[in-house]
């Protein structure tokens, strides 16, 4: 493993001679925004607050990885302290488009690979949040209907998915290939993920909203709101969203992410060395 894989400018230090070794290695905030092209502290502030929320979602104490420090001036925010974990994290959730960011995701892909652990794809880091957020939104929706009177929730929530994908959640199981037993929230990519949270949400904003009641005023709204979030997603992209392809079990990616945390962790402690555990088996 090399350090010039992130010295993205000449004369630049490279990601790990930016690092603070006292017994484990830390990153500042601050070296690792400019490391990542960032230019306001403010923006970065939010990429670091979205790879917070993956930390959490994963199960991860956030305190543990993101360390609060001294203020930087002038932008007068707090400094975090970042471990190795919560840079790749923040690294993924980054802007692609720039060239920093696209060469410190593939740097740390690199570095997983080297210790024999899975980095995984920047869009598997924001599944994990998105998954979170689509367990949250069919909470919501159901407590809703159920004090709107629903008396099958199970053909209620069928409504959405013809409505969403022009047949019932079976038969969309089906044609995308998810086990029974599983389910098919698990085994979404972001944008799907995104689009059915935005159904969940609006279907129970709708029923809220106009007070709808009864089983079958109830389902009709659901279809309703899928078929728009469907036509959205056609007049946008011209992808159907029964078409959009299945990715890896969510358990995988977080089971994945989380010996990376564990393999970053003894990486930095001493513990594990890079060249040493590119040479296990």
């Amino acid at each position: 493993m090399s350090d010039d894989l992130f010295d993205y400018t000449a004369g630049d230090p490279s990601f790990e001679q930016l690092a603070h070794r006292n017994g484990t290695s830390l990153w500042r905030e601050a070296d690792l925004r400019r490391a990542l092209g960032y230019e306001s502290p403010t923006t970065f502030r939010r990429v670091v607050q979205k790879a917070q929320a993956a930390c959490l979602a994963l199960g991860i104490p956030i305190e543990e990885n993101f360390r609060l420090g001294e203020p930087e001036s002038p932008s007068g925010l707090r400094e975090y302290k970042l471990t190795r974990f919560a840079c790749f994290l923040t690294a993924m959730n980054g802007d692609p488009r720039k060239r920093e960011v696209a060469a410190a995701q593939a740097y740390f892909a690199a570095l997983a690979d080297a210790i024999h652990e899975w980095a995984g794809e920047p869009e598997d880091v924001e599944r994990i949040v998105m998954r979170e957020d689509v367990a949250g939104g069919a909470k919501l929706l159901n407590s809703v209907a159920s004090r709107h009177g629903v008396e099958h929730y199970g053909l209620f929530l069928d409504a959405g998915y013809r409505g969403m994908y022009n047949m019932s959640l079976r038969a969309l199981m089906d044609r995308k290939g998810v086990p029974d037993g599983k389910i098919l929230f698990d085994y979404m990519g972001k944008t799907e993920l995104a689009a059915n949270h935005f159904r969940l949400t609006q279907t129970a904003e709708k029923i809220r909203a106009y007070d709808v009641r009864g089983q079958a005023a109830l389902e009709n709204v659901a279809e309703g709101v899928g078929r728009t979030v469907r036509q959205t997603m056609l007049k946008i992209s011209g992808t159907r969203p029964e078409d959009l392809p299945t990715r890896e079990p969510i358990q995988s990616v977080r089971s994945g992410l989380k010996r990376t945390s564990r393999g970053f962790k003894k990486l930095d402690s001493g513990r594990r060395s890079a060249s040493s555990a590119g040479s296990e088996e």
